[in-house]
């Protein structure tokens, strides 16, 4: 389950895709439908993350986190090569 972060809401647009930069802003950038559109920083409140959760914008608009699955399995140095064959 995730957990808001952020007390701003965001509204969303047609057209944007929102994401959270590395500088700890919410940003939106065009999609490919939009060609008029730019990308501008929306948000307001500066986000700092922590290692190890993933960082969203949900559903109604809030930047919310997860913790990360982090269930890979090492591989062999013999699967290693079979994929650099391919």
């Amino acid at each position: 389950m995730a957990e808001r972060v952020t007390r701003e809401n965001i509204e969303r647009e047609d057209g944007y895709l929102y994401y959270l930069g590395k500088d700890g802003y919410v940003w939106r950038t065009p999609m490919r439908n939009n060609p008029r559109g730019r990308k501008a920083k929306i948000g307001r409140e500066k986000v700092s993350r922590s290692e190890g959760y993933l960082y969203f914008i949900d559903s109604r608009g809030y930047v919310a986190r997860t913790k990360m699955n982090r269930r890979g399995r090492i591989r062999s140095s013999s699967s290693r090569k079979s994929s650099r064959r391919r």
